[in-house]
Formats: C-alpha cells, sequence, structure tokens
C-alpha cells in the first residue's frame, strides 16, 4: 500500500481499535492465566493423586506379601499339625523318610529308604544261649523192625552215644493246688480233753482268697509291663480253662496296693539322694472327679537317676510337680543337674531359680525342630539340612570322644574337635540370625537354639550328661501303650498302683533284675510277713537285693 492517503486512514483505524485490541488481548490474557492456574491445580491434584495411589500400591504390595508369608506359615502349621495327629513321629520319620532321604536326593539324586533287615558284609546276630532252662530229656528210638540189618536180618547193637537236637516249648496250664492238711488224734489214755489236731493252714497273700501268687505275679506283669487289658488276659486265661471274674482282679489289686507303697516311698526318698536327674511328662487319663480339675486328664510324670526310676501321677502339669519331687539343698556348694526339655514348667522351679538345680536341655528335641521345619516349609529344606548336618556330626563327635580312653591323647583331640564344632555352629547361629531376609520359621528355630545354648552344651564339661532325654521317652514308652490299651486308670487307687508298679519294674529293669521272680519272692515274703511288707524291707530294695542264684521258689501260694 504505497499510498499515503490510504495509509493514514488505516492507520487511524488501527488507532481507533486499539482499546478494543487492547481489552480483547486483556481478556485472553486472563483467561489463559485462568486456564493455567486451573491446569496447575488439576496438575497438583493429579500429583498427589498419583503420589496417595503410588503409596497405597506399595502398601498393598507388602499386604500381599504379608498375606502370601501369611499363607505360608499357615500351610507349614498345617502340615506340621497334621503330621502330629496323624503322621509318624519325628524320630521315625528320620529313619524311614526324614533327613536321610533329603540328604540322598540332594547329594546324588538318588531316592528310597534303607532297606531293613541284614545287610551283605555285616555280622549277623549271635546265637542265643538257653543253658539256663531246664532240660526234658525225651529218647527217640527206632521201631524194632528197623533195628537190623536190611540184608540179613541180624539185630543192630545199641550204642552208647546218642546224636541230640533241641527245641525251645512253652508250657503254660493252671492247676488246682489241693492242700491236705493232716489231722492227728491222741492214742493216750491221759486225762483231759480229748481233741483232734490238724496241721495249720499255710499263709495267703490276701486272706480267704482262692488265687495263689503266680496268679498274681501274672497279672501284674501282664498290665504293667506287657501293658495288656485285663479283659485281653482274662480270655486268655478262659482257653486254658481259668474262667477268672473281672471284678475279683480289680478287688485284688486294690488290696495289694499297700504292699508296694513302703517301696514306691523307698524309691522317692533314693531318687532324691542323687545328684543327676532326667525328667519327662505324658498326659495320662484318671477318671475321677476332682474339686477344680476339669476334665480327666492328668499328667505322668517320670524321673531317672543313676539306678532308680520314679513315675508320679497328678492332676497338674506346673512347676508344683519336679518342685516338690526334687530335693531341697540350700547353702550346697554343688547343685544337682536335672536333663529336660524345654517346658517352661522346668525353668519355674524354685530349686532351678535358687542355683540347686541346674537345666540340661535335650538335643533330639532341637533336631525334631528342623526336621519339623523341613517338612512344613518344603522351600526351606536344604536350609533345614545344612542343621541336621551338623547336629549329626555333633553326635558323632561325641560318640568317638566317649570310645576313647580317658586322659588319653587321641581323647584330648577327640575332646578338642568337639569343642571346635560347638563354636563353629554357635557362629554360625550369631551370623544367621543377624541375618534380616532370614525367613521367620527360620529364625523362630535359631532363637529358640540360642536361648538354651548353655544347657544344650553342658555335657562338654560332665561326662554324667547325654546329648539326648531319650531314656525318659523310652520309659514313657510303655505307659503311652497303656494309655493305648486299656485307657487310663478308671479310679484315684489305680492311678496310684499304676505309677508305683511302673516305677518298681523300671527301677528291676535298671538294676538288672528279673521282674517275675522278683516278684514272686517278694510276694513271699509279704506272706511270710502276715500279708504286710516284709519287715526287713532295705534287703528287697532293688539296688541292694541280690537275687537267687536259682528260679526255684516255694510252691505258689
Amino acid at each position: 500500500m504505497d499510498d499515503p492517503v490510504a495509509m493514514a486512514v488505516v492507520g487511524t483505524d488501527v488507532l481507533d481499535d486499539l482499546p478494543h485490541l487492547l481489552s480483547q488481548l486483556r481478556a485472553e490474557v486472563a483467561q489463559l492465566r485462568h486456564e493455567v492456574g486451573g491446569l496447575k491445580q488439576q496438575n497438583r491434584d493429579l500429583r498427589q493423586h498419583a503420589h496417595f495411589w503410588k503409596d497405597q500400591h506399595a502398601r498393598a504390595k507388602k499386604r500381599i506379601e504379608q498375606l502370601q508369608q501369611q499363607i505360608l506359615d499357615l500351610q507349614a502349621e498345617n502340615r506340621k499339625l497334621r503330621q502330629q495327629a496323624f503322621g509318624r513321629g519325628a524320630e521315625a520319620l528320620t529313619r524311614s523318610e526324614g533327613d536321610e532321604k533329603w540328604l540322598r536326593e540332594l547329594s546324588d539324586g538318588r531316592s528310597g529308604t534303607r532297606r531293613r533287615g541284614q545287610h551283605a558284609g555285616r555280622p549277623g546276630p549271635t546265637r542265643r544261649n538257653y543253658q539256663h532252662l531246664p532240660a526234658r530229656v525225651e529218647m527217640i528210638e527206632l521201631p524194632p523192625e528197623k533195628r537190623c540189618c536190611p540184608h540179613c536180618g541180624q539185630a543192630y547193637a545199641e550204642r552208647a552215644d546218642t546224636e541230640d537236637a533241641e527245641l525251645i516249648e512253652i508250657e503254660v496250664r493252671a492247676y488246682r493246688r489241693v492242700l491236705r492238711r493232716r489231722r492227728y488224734q491222741p492214742q493216750c489214755r491221759c486225762t483231759g480233753p480229748w481233741r483232734i489236731v490238724t496241721a495249720p493252714a499255710p499263709a495267703k497273700l490276701l486272706p480267704k482268697a482262692r488265687y495263689g501268687i503266680s496268679v498274681w505275679v501274672e497279672i501284674l506283669l501282664d498290665k504293667f509291663a506287657s501293658q495288656r487289658p485285663t479283659e485281653r488276659l482274662l480270655g486268655q486265661w478262659r482257653l486254658w480253662g481259668l474262667d477268672l471274674a473281672a471284678g475279683t482282679v480289680t478287688g485284688g489289686l486294690r488290696r495289694l496296693e499297700p504292699l508296694f507303697m513302703p517301696l514306691y516311698e523307698a524309691l522317692v526318698t533314693r531318687q532324691q539322694q542323687a545328684c543327676y536327674w532326667q525328667a519327662d511328662e505324658t498326659r495320662w487319663l484318671v477318671f475321677v472327679e476332682q474339686e477344680g480339675k476339669v476334665g480327666h486328664r492328668w499328667w505322668l510324670w517320670v524321673f531317672i537317676s543313676k539306678d532308680c526310676v520314679v513315675f508320679y501321677l497328678d492332676p497338674r502339669r506346673s512347676r508344683q510337680v519336679p518342685q516338690g519331687h526334687l530335693p531341697e539343698r540350700p547353702g550346697q556348694i554343688r547343685s544337682g543337674v536335672m536333663m529336660v526339655d524345654r517346658f517352661a514348667s522346668y525353668k519355674a522351679v524354685e530349686q532351678v531359680k535358687n542355683g540347686e538345680v541346674v537345666l540340661v536341655y535335650c538335643w533330639a528335641h532341637v533336631r525334631r525342630d528342623f526336621i519339623r521345619l523341613g517338612f512344613g516349609c518344603p522351600e526351606l529344606r536344604g536350609w533345614s539340612l545344612t542343621w541336621l548336618r551338623q547336629i549329626r556330626d555333633l553326635y558323632r563327635l561325641h560318640q568317638q570322644r566317649y570310645e576313647q580312653a580317658p586322659d588319653s591323647p587321641s581323647a584330648q583331640t577327640a575332646d578338642q574337635t568337639l569343642r571346635q564344632h560347638l563354636q563353629s555352629m554357635q557362629q554360625q547361629i550369631e551370623v544367621q540370625k543377624a541375618d534380616p531376609s532370614l525367613r521367620k520359621p527360620c529364625r523362630k528355630v535359631l532363637t529358640s537354639l540360642h536361648e538354651h545354648w548353655v544347657g544344650l552344651t553342658r555335657f562338654v564339661d560332665d561326662p554324667r550328661i547325654p546329648l539326648d532325654n531319650n531314656a525318659c521317652e523310652r520309659q514313657l514308652r510303655g505307659p503311652a501303650l497303656g494309655r493305648k490299651n486299656y485307657y487310663g486308670s478308671g479310679s484315684l487307687w489305680s492311678g496310684r498302683l499304676a505309677a508305683m508298679l511302673f516305677s518298681l519294674i523300671a527301677t528291676l529293669h535298671r538294676c538288672q533284675l528279673n521282674p517275675r521272680q522278683w516278684l514272686t519272692d517278694y510276694l513271699h515274703a509279704c506272706v511270710a510277713a502276715g500279708g504286710r511288707p516284709p519287715p526287713n524291707l532295705e534287703n528287697w530294695l532293688p539296688w541292694e537285693h541280690k537275687p537267687p542264684t536259682t528260679i526255684a521258689s516255694s510252691p505258689p501260694t
């Protein structure tokens, strides 16, 4: 546009529209600023929402991980409870399908269990000697028609030697022992009342009873040593022609209880004089109503010393039971030692708190912790096997040290190797506990192992202490079988009698005495004492009793 006039006209129009344009620009700028402010606010809101949902997502992921871990823990707990309720024991699992199977699978991929029975290259069992049994000689001869030469018919000459063979037989029979008392009448003509004199009646174990000592010995051994219900024994006797009422047996056992009470008290006194014990407990049903007691579950406690075993029946599973059984020895420098499991009642005993008794713990229970962890959490089986190998080596090293002669160089070497192994295990516990990635079940097992470490390692300096408390569990195996077979005790006196007979029979075995022979001799002594415990009771204590050289005792009464 080169025309000046036209340009002037246009410039005039622009100047006239300039206020309008400025106001329009201001409106647009204000609108843009408003939109920018809204976008900024929206951006801030979105950022806040993003941070919120990111935080929620992190929390959700953490919660999912916790729930997944809880599911794994519950599944492991479920497997453990199912194993306890319906599976085999931890020791049986170890022998059959336990850690040895895992070790084989990890080492060379093989599976399966060790074949039972005799193995090639292993010595077989020795032939047992039965020369102490009485012999009944039977002569076996040829028929007359075969005692001559088949060609000429001349009779054979009988040789002085024989070809002998033996068979072990058992003969059990019930019989009536008829006691005929001789009667005498005077033949003199002396003055005075004429009367007939009769031989005195033999003493009986139970007055007015028809059954002799041999019957009661069989009943006691069958029930409290073989753990069979009385009804099964009576059913077996009916096959022999002896029909005995169950009520007669029950009444007789109740009358026999006072005969064993002094012996039981002597066992308790003997054990309180010891300085080393092992203790355990198991449930036992007693069907009596007791004030303050709900249900019929009682507890059968067992205490073992060097030459004595004592069972104690109590409705409580608390510290009062071992506290009342253990002796109180205030002020003594030498304290007693008791091997137990990790049950809290033992730790609360007053003698333990006062330092009069020191607790030692069982490695078999520690081993079961790792076995159950491996079965409950298959993903942790490798970690469990590492510790099971360590415990296996501990048993091996302990056995090697035990087999060495004391004060020999090899014994010192074995002792040093054992101590180094324990020190290595302790260091592994500290290192693994400090690892934050350690799983909760593993940490729980290691925490228990760390807390009981001092009691678990006292065996190193005290040769009396074994590695485990299996001796107590073996003693409880029989009563546990009886608990299943005859379902506990139906009365308080029968429960006391069971505890006394369990104690007596176990102590007799511990002192290497024959319970059948001892019971027979003891009941004969009670008969001689007029149906009471013999006056010389100290001669009948298992650790003092001298068994007879022969099993020939007086006839059953």
